[in-house]
């Protein structure tokens, strides 16, 4: 029997010897010996442990697995076999708040075992399952007989010397029209007849991606292919398991597949040559590797898509889940890969004038702080300079100098937290908190912004960024990449105010109002909250009116009771949340300047559904539900899947219980956004218009458009997202309220605040 050691992070009750049945003997170790840490770090690790010693070392949770490997994440290396001896596990501690986990603890301790017990062996890869092709001849043979493979579909793979098709070239191509076989095949040897054979084959064959959004981006720009039929295993993933951080290839891969972590080999090479050449991670050029070192990296690629394709496409076999696959993620694919290449429209110009204009502001806040006698008082005593990115001297100069009231907020290590939430509320103390909080705002804005905006500039002046179909479990878009377009800054416009339209364009942006609240009022068939909808007017008002029952017109509600209002729209928005009273108490006194106690709250919560009874009942039986069934059914089809309300915590269970009601109003409002913009981005290619679409963000829909379509785009478009799609009150479509913007972004605010200073 094999030598076994098991490390976890300190000592724990889980007894390890019954989790894995006995089934062989172990020594156990922990990184650290105190237990009371609650987070240890690597100087706090006392572990004394011989590595040679042991044949295979079981590594319990991530802090086990980063200290003795280069690897982060255990989730997807759990019951894996990692540089030779070790195998990594997750913590089996975080199943009382992830109970979803179970089935990842169960399947990996199976695996453990399989490996210490010599039943299961690593699958070894040759030069049948991945092989590369540089010669012409043999490329145009290899499609060919992909063309005239009997099965419908390929696996297609790019390896690329950039992120973004702009910024580099396409070094190959991956391809698998067989199960376990994938070839590379490098682009210098791809002449006119390559390329006519592969469009034949496009034609012909449903061609699956895994990131479809990206390969299509490259292979479109640098070929100008067309894909009639594609599909894509990563989203097809997200019909599976729709949680953040589970969809990538060799994820997928180590979990699906016999293959594993068939990259390790090229990775090692990387890191053997970044070493041996001083390049940092993020300066490596792809294109430095061998073609021998990535034939077998890209040819698995190819290879274990086309494998993870027959699995997954098992899912459509769901009608609902095929609909949203259909009709919604792969048209969304598509219409997001247009809008990428559209790219957002700046103004060069304007990023430079903003960071002067951003450093000149911070100098001159930075100079206000030092010139304070606080500082230079704190500065005499402890013998050197303030420095304010110091979180402890901060601290120190906060409260124990100040004498500043902590507002009992704390960080994870236990110290008062100095925060921008906490430095806000400081400010009523002290000058010296909003001081700094000033300077690290417009230093935020500068770095994170401006600075970085500009060198990311294509030729056009536009900046491509990505935004994501398959990162939110409610479906909402996110963005990544160059730019996050989901959290420009809104307090200071200057950044806003350098999307700027081209001469003779405007900047349309379309925004849904009160959509979540409007879908709710249909799913729950609620007659009297579908009322105020076809009532019209002010939405908030004629709420408070009818809640409250107020001696006014609806149209007098918003100046003569304001507080009523308050209280309406928070407990609206509180309701699709799952607020209770104590927030909206907050909220209510937060936003009205005025003290509204949670008894208020309480009160108009009950008298809010005294009036909307049936949006409780329907609150009140998918609660239900999402409890009996540990899942739920969006309108569209998207699933949502909640095992969490098997926990024994009540706050994880109700937790879990309140993200499903909120995902039946936000995916329903976000698809009904998402459809109408894949509408308008088909009608704008068909009629041939020059408008083009380049960020949803949130509910908005933006796009910049030539003076003379701004009428034909603003009645298509709310005719595209108004679209009566089953989910619509007859002659009351949901709300869009269209901004027509001169030629910025800020809507003028930009010019406004800083036109002065900008000539």
């Amino acid at each position: 029997m094999p030598k076994v050691a098991l490390v976890e992070t300190k000592p724990s009750r889980t007894n390890y010897k019954k989790e894995f049945d006995e089934e062989f003997e172990f020594d156990q170790y922990q990184l650290c010996s105190n237990p009371n840490l609650k987070k240890v770090l690597k100087r706090d690790c006392d572990i004394e442990i011989d590595i040679d010693a042991y044949d295979w070392i079981i590594l319990v949770g991530s802090d086990a697995l980063k200290y003795f490997t280069p690897l982060n994440s255990v989730t997807e290396y759990s019951g894996k076999k990692v540089e030779e001896k070790y195998l990594p596990v997750i913590n089996p501690a975080m199943l009382a708040f992830k109970p979803e986990a179970q089935r990842t603890w169960d399947d990996s301790k199976q695996s453990i075992t399989e490996y210490i017990t010599g039943n299961k062996q690593d699958t070894i890869i040759t030069e049948y399952n991945a092989w590369g092709i540089q010669d012409t001849a043999e490329a145009n043979a290899f499609f060919q007989a992909a063309i005239d493979a009997p099965l419908g579909y390929i696996g297609l793979d790019s390896e690329t010397t950039a992120l973004w098709p702009r910024d580099g070239h396409m070094l190959g191509l991956s391809l698998s029209y067989e199960a376990d076989r994938g070839a590379y095949i490098d682009t210098e040897c791809l002449d006119e007849e390559s390329e006519r054979l592969l469009q034949e084959l496009f034609d012909k064959k449903i061609v699956v991606f895994h990131n479809a959004k990206f390969d299509l981006a490259f292979f479109e720009y640098h070929f100008n292919f067309n894909f009639p039929r594609f599909e894509d295993t990563m989203l097809l993933h997200y019909l599976i398991d729709e949680n953040p951080g589970t969809h990538g290839l060799k994820a997928l891969a180590m979990k699906y597949t016999v293959y594993g972590d068939y990259e390790k080999g090229m990775y090692d090479w990387m890191a053997q040559y970044r070493k041996e050449h001083g390049i940092l991670k993020n300066d490596f050029n792809w294109g430095d590797i061998p073609f021998d070192i990535m034939k077998l990296y890209a040819g698995m690629d190819a290879a274990v898509t086309f494998l993870l394709y027959e699995k997954f496409i098992k899912i459509k076999q769901n009608k609902r889940l095929c609909k949203v696959y259909e009709n919604i993620l792969i048209p969304g694919c598509r219409f997001l890969t247009d809008l990428q290449d559209n790219g957002v429209p700046f103004d060069a110009q304007r990023l430079l004038k903003g960071q002067l204009l951003m450093q000149e502001q911070i100098d001159e806040a930075i100079a206000t702080l030092y010139r304070d006698p606080a500082i230079a008082q704190f500065e005499a005593i402890n013998g050197k300079d303030f420095n304010p990115n110091s979180t402890m001297q901060l601290r120190q100069l906060l409260f124990d100098f100040l004498g500043l009231t902590p507002t009992g907020k704390k960080t994870g290590t236990g110290a008062n937290s100095t925060d921008a939430e906490v430095l806000g509320e400081l400010a009523s103390q002290s000058k010296v908190p909003g001081l700094i909080l000033s300077i690290r705002q417009k230093s935020k804005i500068k770095n994170t912004y401006l600075d970085k905006i500009l060198p990311q500039l294509d030729r056009d002046s536009r900046l491509r960024t990505g935004f994501n179909l398959h990162t939110t479990t409610s479906g909402r878009l996110s963005s990544s990449g160059k730019l996050n377009m989901q959290q420009l800054p809104r307090d200071n416009p200057i950044v806003k105010g350098c999307i700027k339209a081209a001469p003779g364009h405007k900047i349309v942006a379309m925004d849904l109002t009160t959509a979540e609240v409007y879908v709710a009022a249909i799913l729950a068939k609620d007659k009297a909250l579908i009322e105020v909808f076809k009532s019209g007017g002010n939405f908030h008002s004629a709420i408070a009116h009818k809640v409250f029952k107020l001696p006014c017109d609806v149209s007098e509600v918003a100046d003569l009771y304001s507080m009523q209002r308050q209280a309406a729209k928070a407990v609206t928005f509180g309701i699709m949340y799952g607020a209770g009273a104590n927030k909206i108490s907050e909220e209510v006194t937060k936003n009205s300047g005025t003290p509204f106690s949670k008894q208020d709250a309480q009160d108009v919560i009950d008298d809010y559904f005294k009036e909307f009874h049936m949006l409780k009942t329907w609150i009140e039986e998918n609660k239900k539900f999402i409890m009996q069934n540990g899942f739920i059914y969006s309108f569209f089809g998207r699933k949502r899947r909640l095992p969490n309300v098997a926990s024994t915590d009540k706050g994880i269970q109700s937790h879990s219980v309140r993200s499903g009601l909120n995902f039946l109003v936000q995916s329903a409002a976000s698809d009904i956004n998402l459809l109408g913009a894949i509408d308008m981005g088909a009608h704008i290619k068909a009629k041939g218009m020059k408008a083009r679409i380049f960020a949803l963000v949130h509910d908005s829909i933006l796009a910049e458009v030539p003076d003379d379509e701004v009428d034909e785009y603003m009645v298509k478009l709310a005719e595209y997202v108004q679209m009566d799609r089953g989910l619509s009150i007859p002659g009351t479509p949901v709300g869009c309220d269209f901004e027509i913007i001169h030629q910025d972004y800020s809507g003028g605010k930009f010019e406004k605040m800083y036109g002065d200073q900008l000539s």
